[in-house]
């Protein structure tokens, strides 16, 4: 199954394609169904292992792979994006040379579905390289404690460091530079700008 699709709302991903998997072992239809006792970190973080090379070699950035449900319900999201964006071919050539590596490395013990898109428009920001990505641009964070009685902070990032995030953010007195270390930041993300 491959479907296309487009989200304008910018709120789930651009581009979508999906396709499922299948085990040929026929005693794996005796195992519990579910991710085979492995976690899903685990499962997504082998997948990182096995796409970044591949994604990297078609001039794309690895995004985030994330891996959810249980047994053929399962579904295996990676994410890519590049400078302007990516297109459907892009997709489509991740789709297609990520799934012949996972039918060999085989990390997910059951039948899945691989999506693979572009992360949208107003992407979470996990990862130091994420920040680093969208240096420039306007984001949101959310906070782990109420820093000056707020809960969350937006600005657009000046820097990004070792230490945290510099973000230029509006004050009464006009624009003020904050300095929000990481251990401080429970989740980013982009902001839409018109």
């Amino acid at each position: 199954m491959v479907s296309y699709g487009a989200d304008l709302s910018g709120r789930r991903p651009t581009f979508l394609f999906g396709s499922v998997y299948t085990v040929a072992d026929p005693f794996l239809s005796e195992r519990p169904q579910g991710s085979g006792g492995r976690d899903p970190r685990q499962i997504a973080d082998r997948v990182r292992s096995i796409a970044a090379p591949i994604v990297r070699a078609l001039a794309l950035d690895l995004v985030d792979v994330e891996f959810a449900g249980q047994g053929a319900r399962s579904v295996l999201r990676v994410f890519i994006d590049k400078p302007g964006g990516v297109s459907v071919g892009d997709c489509e050539q991740v789709h297609l040379s990520l799934g012949h590596a996972l039918d060999v490395e085989d990390p997910i013990p059951h039948a899945y579905t691989l999506e693979v898109s572009s992360p949208g428009l107003d992407r979470p920001l996990k990862r130091r390289e994420d920040y680093e990505r969208v240096g420039g641009k306007q984001v949101t964070l959310k906070l782990r404690n109420p820093r000056d009685g707020q809960w969350r902070l937006a600005g657009r990032i000046q820097a990004v460091s070792d230490v945290g995030v510099t973000l230029a953010v509006q004050a009464e007195a006009g624009e003020e530079t904050k300095l929000i270390g990481w251990d401080a930041i429970a989740e980013g993300r982009l902001q839409v700008e018109l």
